[in-house]
């Protein structure tokens, strides 16, 4: 008797587990603030699956419709530049402030395992406990330089549910800078003194991006050597054009572990925004044509590799490239040829 009782319990457990709440009632709860809706909104934005983005897209077009004054920051750096500890006293700082404060940080996917850690929840531990905070990891999958495919949809997601400020983090790898900058208002570049990328970094053209550098650990030993990169970074800033909206980037110390100069950073962004006023929303309009072209790319390239035909001709063009019966390059216009046939 007990153990029918018991399978009949987790019968119904996972019974439980199976009902799915509609998009109408996800929107409905999303709009009143619900974090929980939130996070299974963006599961479903994230997912592969043709049901759950058609249910994804409905959810999106609703949110779409909310206005809400967010404040987007892209915060992108060098790994172990401490992009974490800074988001977390940054993202208290704010909360502090009366703000909301959503955090979307991309994990880099292995190429091997296709796993992802997905730990800022971890590293952001008193963040992530704050009501006023919600945290979401994602993995990079095999988009452009470890950025999500679906980061921008995540982020009208977060602007409904009513988060005053979203901070966007970057694995800091490569070109996932250049997204990122196409979806933000502001765009924050971590440094830190003495790792020998202050002319690398010239070079690199992130800081052509950046509207402002912060230079972090500015602490201890390092204070010395923190000064002496802030001044070569300001004299790189000045060997770069003045920036359409007339912005002139800062360059500013911090240590995020002791909460140093934090305040200062946002101060230096609401001056930003304020000088810039004038600009933000033609800004975002040039980030809603670039949403839209990108979109574009991305389905085509999904509905060139989910075709099953397309599939099956490619594993055998492979073999032949592979065995070098053919060139890649002719491989590539036999089977693009195909695609415009079926």
């Amino acid at each position: 008797m007990p153990n029918t009782i018991n399978k009949a319990s987790i019968s119904r457990i996972k019974s439980n587990r199976r009902i799915q709440p509609s998009a109408k009632e996800l929107i409905k709860e999303i709009l009143s603030g619900n974090k929980t809706a939130l996070s299974r909104a963006i599961t479903l934005v994230e997912s592969t699956n043709q049901k759950h983005n058609q249910k994804a897209n409905e959810i999106i077009e609703a949110c779409l419709k909310k206005k809400n004054k967010t404040l987007r920051i892209g915060i992108t750096g060098v790994p172990g530049v401490g992009k974490s500890t800074f988001i977390e006293a940054f993202g208290n700082y704010l909360i502090s402030q009366g703000k909301k404060v959503a955090v979307l940080a991309v994990d880099p996917t292995s190429s091997i395992s296709k796993g992802s850690i997905l730990g800022d929840k971890t590293r952001m531990e008193t963040l992530a406990k704050s009501e006023n905070a919600f945290i979401r990891p994602s993995p990079s999958g095999d988009s452009l330089g470890g950025v999500a495919r679906k980061t921008r949809e995540s982020i009208i997601l977060c602007e409904a549910t009513g988060f005053d400020i979203i901070l966007i983090e970057t694995v800091g790898v490569g070109q996932s800078e250049i997204a990122v900058h196409s979806m933000v208002d502001f765009f924050l570049l971590l440094k830190i003194a003495g790792a020998g990328d202050e002319l690398q970094g010239i070079k690199r053209g992130i800081i052509e991006m950046a509207d402002c550098i912060a230079i972090n650990k500015a602490d201890g030993k390092n204070k010395q050597a923190t000064r002496n990169a802030k001044i070569e970074f300001t004299r790189a800033l000045h060997l770069y054009p003045p920036k359409k909206d007339g912005w002139l980037p800062k360059v500013l110390e911090c240590s995020a572990i002791n909460n140093d100069g934090i305040s200062e950073i946002w101060k230096m962004i609401t001056l930003f925004l304020h000088e810039t006023k004038s600009f933000f929303n033609e800004k975002r309009k040039s980030q809603n044509k670039y949403w839209l072209l990108q979109t574009i790319e991305n389905n085509i390239v999904a509905d060139f590799y989910n075709n099953k035909e397309i599939t099956l001709k490619l594993e055998a063009l492979m073999i032949k490239v592979k065995n070098q019966e053919i060139s890649p390059f002719i491989a590539a216009e036999q089977l693009l040829a195909f695609h415009q046939k079926t």
